[in-house]
């Protein structure tokens, strides 16, 4: 709270900040103090509160906060505040930063990871201090709006938490949220020593009523109080509306924990048998998307979905220790589930594949998960392969497919046209040589890019490489000549230069058909979308077209004005008296490598990112970390040097900014308008 003290709203501010991460807590497995640092809650934070990365097996979920607090109990959200949040995500997935408050800068490195990796999810959570549902206006404009960021993927999402929800989170344990439920099991078999335990069959319609009447309730337990909507629902549901017979063998079952089970209803808990029985306190710790799948599957198609099977063990912890509950818990949501990947490992073509590794080119090829990764040069993993070979796919679906979610690559339709017609070890390794080198030299352009750029260099690697490949000569791909081997070299070594001059074509392409605020992120993964970009980037990219200059993308270079002379913000500024004399500026990290490196450095001695202003053309920041006067350049040069180890010149005009106003260069473009229109008009 530091830089809200003393403002009359101080506790007001405090409460709408605990609630943000309050929910936090809700959402993720953040101890208290990492959900106190997710709050980013500032003049500028773009209608987002608080935001947590954390992994959830293999994918990157993103959990962005709004918070609303109310003395009342009465929190509102309209659709302003709609507007509002749906512009601080579209800035996130566009990787702008600066345009947030510096507390986003601890983890922007991390966002920015999360968001590139395959498959990534992003959930916007309300949290409202209210008893009341959303106005159905809000809720629909709401929907619209991440629809719009969704098109054929489920990139972004939202959740709704309310008073209740937070209640139940400060009473912890203390909170009722214990159900007792009936339940009649087939074909009953008994654990009795050293706890009792029962499992057996239960029909899916029961299940689906467990749902209609308990709701979330039936997770108190789990890990994470939450049955979210995912590709993994979408496939129980299909699987049980589709073959209800074969639910049984295809779905892992559903594990219960309870504080007592009583016998209730029909039959006698007898092996073999069918039997009723009530379990007090029960609770779903593992199949807690199989129960919402279910619900939704027997909504949709009661006659059919109704009339599965599925697995069931009940476990009591009435004559259990302290804490087994919790054991159980656990145990039954670490261990790693069995992917589609795990069983396409087993296929001969993998196994032939890691063969031709080892005896053609003397390399490793790893097919199973767990086993260690190889170094670059020593080889690849199947994985890798897989993205590879999706990316130089001939259509660019695959690489906007695999962009969206790796794991679809498993499936039979992806597969086959990828490994079903046996690729040779050489194509294979080197379309991952091209990808790594896509990869390096995109980094490598990252340093120093900001905007549309910075976020294309961010998420187009994919996309490029697929472009890239299909403007190649890959006639001797499959070839173990020296001569080969000599001229993919040869190939791979341009590849730095080429995607420099693909790159802004890139965004030049997706602005000219989408528009300069449309989603960077968005069009990678769409399948219409990435197909477009390709088409219009082939010829430009196989004619090696110098692409347009984009100065104000790069903070290596200063912008140039229209008599050609290099602008100068500080004067501008100065002259106009566009900033009062003692006025505090804010330093932000702008590229990617500062964004990993410099927030630490700044935390450790926060004035090192605090300057004052002084009406003065060569000086004007006065630097709060030794009082001494800079130019922005030089000061900014001076921070990276003992920050980054880099003493590359940069325009430090970009890195200096006033809370609502922007940085030195927005203040300064602004006068320049002003001064612009005034000059019209006389």
């Amino acid at each position: 709270m530091s830089d809200w003290g003393g403002r009359p709203d101080e506790e007001q501010s405090f409460l709408s900040r605990a609630v943000a991460a309050l929910a936090v807590k809700l959402e993720t497995s953040s101890s208290d103090e990492e959900a106190a640092r997710s709050v980013i809650d500032c003049e500028t934070d773009r209608g987002i509160d608080a935001v947590a990365i954390e992994q959830r097996g293999e994918r990157h979920h993103v959990t962005l906060v709004q918070a609303k607090w109310s003395e009342k109990g009465e929190a509102g959200f309209g659709e302003a505040d709609v507007s509002a949040v749906i512009r601080g995500l579209d800035y996130l997935l566009e990787l702008e930063f600066h345009r947030f408050g510096s507390k986003i800068d601890r983890h922007a490195a991390a966002i920015e990871s999360a968001l590139n990796s395959p498959s990534p999810k992003v959930t916007l959570v309300l949290a409202l201090v209210t008893g009341t549902d959303l106005h159905p206006n809000t809720r629909a404009l709401l929907e619209e709006e991440i629809g719009k960021h969704n098109l054929d993927d489920d990139l972004v999402d939202y959740k709704i938490v309310n008073l209740r929800d937070l209640h139940r989170e400060i009473l912890g344990e203390h909170a009722e949220r214990k159900v007792d439920l009936d339940i009649q099991v087939h074909g009953v078999g008994r654990v009795t020593d050293p706890f009792l335990a029962y499992y057996g069959t239960v029909s899916t319609e029961e299940v689906s009523s467990w749902y209609g009447q308990h709701g979330r309730h039936l997770t108190a337990r789990n890990i994470r109080d939450a049955l979210d909507i995912s590709d993994v629902n979408d496939k129980i549901r299909t699987t049980l509306i589709k073959e209800p017979e074969h639910f049984w063998y295809l779905s892992n079952g559903i594990t219960l924990i309870c504080d007592k089970i009583r016998k209730h209803g029909k039959g006698s808990p007898t092996v073999g048998g069918s039997a009723g029985f009530r379990l007090e306190g029960a609770s779903v710790i593992n199949g807690a998307q199989t129960v919402s799948a279910v619900y939704r599957a027997v909504q949709q198609k009661p006659g059919k979905a109704a009339s599965g099977r599925v697995l069931v063990r009940i476990i009591s912890l009435e004559d259990s220790p302290e804490g087994f509950g919790d054991r159980i818990t656990v145990a039954a949501n670490t261990q790693n589930p069995t992917e589609e990947r795990d069983f396409r490992s087993r296929m001969p073509d993998q196994f032939d594949l890691r063969h031709e590794f080892a005896l053609s080119l003397g390399l490793s090829y790893v097919i199973k998960r767990g086993e260690p990764e190889p170094p670059p040069a020593d080889g690849c993993t199947m994985t890798e392969a897989a993205l590879a070979l999706a990316a130089t796919h001939p259509s660019p679906e695959f690489a906007a497919r695999a962009k969206r979610d790796a794991s679809t690559l498993w499936e039979n339709r992806f597969y086959r046209p990828l490994f079903g017609s046996r690729p040779t070890a050489h194509r294979v390794w080197r379309c991952v040589q091209l990808l790594r080198s896509v990869r390096q030299a995109l980094a490598e352009e990252q340093e120093n890019l900001i905007g549309r750029l910075a976020g294309a260099a961010a998420h187009g690697d994919l996309l490029l490489t697929h472009v890239l490949f299909q403007t190649m000569d890959t006639q001797d791909i499959d070839s173990e000549s020296a001569e080969a081997r000599e001229a993919w070299n040869s190939r791979l070594a341009e590849v730095k230069e080429r995607v420099r001059k693909a790159l802004p074509w890139m965004v030049v392409v997706i602005d000219g058909a989408y528009g300069r605020n449309s989603q960077l992120s968005t069009t990678v993964r769409t399948v219409e979308r990435a197909e477009l970009v390709a088409r219009g980037l082939y010829q430009r990219v196989l004619r090696q077209e110098e692409p347009p200059s984009d100065s104000e993308s790069r903070v290596d270079q200063e912008s140039v004005g229209a008599a050609g002379q290099l602008t100068r913000a500080v004067w501008a500024i100065v002259d106009a008296g566009a900033i009062q004399d003692g006025t505090v500026l804010e330093f932000r990290p702008v590229t990617a490598p500062e964004r990993r490196q410099m927030p630490q450095w700044i935390e450790e001695q926060p004035l090192r990112a605090k300057a004052v202003w002084q009406n003065n053309k060569s000086r004007p920041l006065i630097w709060s970390a030794d009082g001494m006067a800079y130019a922005p350049s030089t000061l900014v040069r001076s921070m990276r040097r003992e920050a980054m180890g880099n003493d590359q010149q940069v325009q430090g005009t970009r890195y200096w900014y006033i809370a609502g106003k922007g940085s030195l260069v927005d203040i300064a473009r602004e006068v320049r308008e002003d001064l612009g229109s005034i000059s019209q008009e006389g």
